[in-house]
């Protein structure tokens, strides 16, 4: 029997990893591995990051660990010769807030030898990126502004030049307010106020001594100064405000409304600083505050962006961080833009 010539030929070379995305945020690391053509080829999911706490050094322990997880899921016909993991890393870090805080986390992730080139963005870049249209690199059309209200709050805009406005986001001491942490910490001063007599009445003390099982607010509080009660507690105490502010209660109403107020004011006023005001700008939101899509929260938003922006296109992205981080590497390595209909697919997103 002769020989079949289709039996003889070499398998078809499996795709290697173009992009080595890696969202590290303050609860959770997301890492994903993409071909050029936006196959995803695997991913994995590892503990959350803060640098300002543990220091640059032990982040990156932390993200190496994350990167062989995702590492490991592939074949060997998948892998580098060279020993990379992938072509090119895009790590998009909360806590990395300087511009010298992104250089030094990208000199400490280039050490590690996973990719032949890397960078290092804040991880608000990620959710601008994922919100934008996708388009030849270099095209000008990566451009708008972001606020991301989740853990903290945080806004950067990029102009179709490529300047770049951001804040410090350091918290009170930059001039920063909301956020999931600086939302219960409100939540927690106005209950504590109106359990003793200093405040108005609220709904917010009976929600808050249920969430936590106590019979008083001030039980917490002792919490909080011997210990027993983190931060990650209080993080989680938004939704309690917003069902609150949903019911009518006034004191909830009013930090609803606050909030809105600085969530708009970060956006408008990065579009002032780069001359956006008057274009049609895309204005992405994202964090999970905002993506809780609250009628007050969000209509006193888009009233005011309407008022001071009136061409801005609002949107709203519920989305994997990592998917904008691992858009942006595309970019980077400049991938057709049907290898980000691709991804976005792969991560079930539709298209800006």
């Amino acid at each position: 029997m002769a020989d079949n010539p289709l039996l003889a030929r070499p398998a078809p070379r499996a795709p290697r990893p173009a992009v080595l995305a890696i969202d590290g945020g303050n609860s959770k690391t997301d890492v994903a591995l993409v071909a050029s053509d936006g196959e995803l080829l695997a991913s994995a999911r590892g503990p959350g990051i803060n640098a300002h706490e543990v220091g640059v050094d032990q982040t990156v322990l932390i993200l190496d660990a994350v990167v062989k997880q995702a590492a490991a899921q592939l074949g060997r016909r998948h892998r580098w010769r060279s020993g990379w993991v992938a072509q090119h890393t895009v790590a998009c870090l909360a806590n990395a807030d300087l511009p010298e805080e992104e250089a030094e986390h990208a000199a400490a992730v280039r050490a590690q030898g996973w990719s032949g080139t890397a960078t290092v963005v804040n991880d608000t870049f990620a959710i601008l990126r994922a919100g934008l249209p996708d388009g030849v690199s270099g095209s000008g059309s990566h451009w708008g502004v972001a606020v991301v209200c989740g853990a903290g709050i945080n806004a950067v805009g990029v102009a179709p030049d490529g300047r770049v406005t951001r804040y410090l986001a350091l918290g009170t001491i930059s001039g920063d307010w909301g956020g999931g942490y600086g939302l219960g910490l409100e939540v927690l001063w106005h209950a504590m106020r109106a359990e003793d007599g200093r405040g108005r009445d609220t709904a917010l003390a009976g929600y808050l001594a249920g969430y936590f099982g106590v019979e008083r607010v001030e039980e917490i509080t002792i919490g909080i100064h011997q210990g027993k009660i983190g931060d990650a507690d209080l993080i989680g105490l938004a939704p309690m405000l917003l069902r609150a502010a949903d019911e009518g209660d006034p004191v909830a109403v009013t930090v609803v409304g606050r909030l809105a107020d600085e969530i708009a004011v970060m956006a408008i006023t990065a579009m002032r600083r780069l001359g956006l005001a008057a274009l049609a700008t895309p204005v992405v939101l994202g964090g999970g505050v905002i993506t809780a899509r609250n009628p007050l929260l969000m209509d006193a938003i888009t009233r005011q962006l309407a008022e001071a922006a009136p061409a801005a296109v609002v949107r709203v992205i519920d989305v994997p961080p990592v998917a904008g981080a691992a858009l942006l590497g595309l970019d980077d390595v400049q991938a057709p833009p049907a290898a980000a209909a691709r991804l976005r697919a792969a991560y079930g997103l539709a298209r800006p």
